[in-house]
């Protein structure tokens, strides 16, 4: 998750309406603005990682280890961010070999533009805000013949709900920018 929702919803990010353990968590957070007392850093309730980059502060960094949580370096991209790239090689090293991504706009198209969408899910939900949220940002595609594209692709009714489902199909233009 991107630490915009983390700042917006201060979600726990836990297994709480079924059973079972609650997952790593891992925090994108460049710069390491979550504030030390967000509810993710909770660490009774499940591991968390923050990945930054080194122009995160040492002081941040230590607020965010005292609360039990771990703070992950990683290489920056071309615009200062976390490379998402790098993340996952370490995450991958560490023995995390699956991920689920929860994210706002700033990293879901992140994910799409670096290619690392195995499956995408969208819950669409009967309501209307006017211009809305956007959901994806600049992928920078121009063409219809460019766009991403889905296979095993659907559409499944959850409650009041729509959840799209896909596997993004190798040869579009983001699987090869």
């Amino acid at each position: 998750m991107g630490v915009g929702t983390i700042l917006a919803d201060d979600p726990k990010l836990t297994v709480r309406l079924v059973a079972g353990r609650s997952p790593v968590r891992v925090v994108v957070d460049s710069g390491l603005r979550i504030p030390p007392n967000a509810s993710v850093l909770a660490t009774a309730d499940a591991p968390t990682i923050i990945a930054a980059t080194t122009r995160a502060s040492e002081e941040r960094a230590a607020a965010i280890r005292a609360r039990g949580a771990r703070v992950l370096t990683v290489k920056t991209d071309a615009n200062g961010r976390v490379d998402l790239v790098d993340l996952f090689a370490r995450l991958r090293a560490d023995g995390i070999q699956s991920l689920l991504v929860e994210g706002g706009r700033e990293v879901i198209t992140a994910m799409l533009r670096e290619r690392l969408v195995d499956r995408l899910t969208v819950c669409i939900a009967p309501k209307v805000l006017g211009e809305g949220i956007a959901a994806v940002g600049d992928l920078r595609i121009d063409r219809l013949r460019d766009a991403v594209t889905f296979e095993r692709a659907g559409f499944i009714a959850c409650g009041g709900d729509v959840v799209f489902y896909g596997e993004p199909a190798r040869d579009t233009a983001a699987r090869s920018a």
